[in-house]
Parts: structure tokens; sequence; C-alpha cells
């Protein structure tokens, strides 16, 4: 369904590991309504797994997404990225049409 890389998810257990949630929390991947096209992702820590979620497990961290929002990331990679240029979380969806100048924002 959702594609992680290594990367982010060293990221993502590096943030949880702060707290002590690594063993209880994973990373939510939601899309929600907003932005100048119409969609935005939004990424948060939780440890609520509905009975409805998709879990994705990869390189030991685990990824949750509503099944609202699973129809606008099949097929999705989320990345992490550190460079002199960019530096956060990526999402590359195959599923987005457009995406607005910004980058916050899709449509699909």
């Amino acid at each position: 369904m959702i594609e992680v890389t290594e990367s982010a998810a060293e990221k993502v257990r590096s943030l949880l590991d702060v707290d002590g949630k690594v063993k209880t929390h994973g990373l939510r991947m939601k899309v929600v309504g907003g932005g100048c096209s119409g969609l935005q992702y939004q990424l948060s820590f939780d440890d609520d797994l509905a009975e409805s979620d998709h879990q994705i497990e990869a390189f030991g961290v685990r990824v949750f997404v509503d099944e609202k929002s699973a129809l606008y990331l099949v097929g999705c990679t989320l990345d992490f990225v550190d460079s002199l240029q960019d530096s956060g979380f990526k999402i590359d969806n195959p599923n987005a049409s457009s995406s607005c100048g910004c980058g916050e924002s899709f449509a699909a």
C-alpha cells in the first residue's frame, strides 16, 4: 500500500524515541481537505489503531492509515530528506494529479 524508506523509518524511530514511545506509537498518515489544491497530508504520532485502519510495518516502525486516506495514498512513498537545500518528510504520490506551487497541497 505505502512504501516507507529506511531514511523515513529511522527519522520516525528517532522522533518517537525522544519521548520513549517507539513500542507504543506509530506514525499516522492522513489526507485532509485544505490548501491551495484541495487536499493536504497530515502526519502525527498516534497510539490508537482503529479496526478499519491499515497498518504498515517498515524497518521497525508502524505507519497507520485510515480507510478514507488510504484511497489517496495507495502506491505512495514516504521518504525523509536532510540536505543543504531541503529537509523533512517527502511524500511521492502517484495519485496526485497536481500540486500547488509551495508543495503543501495536492489534487487527486
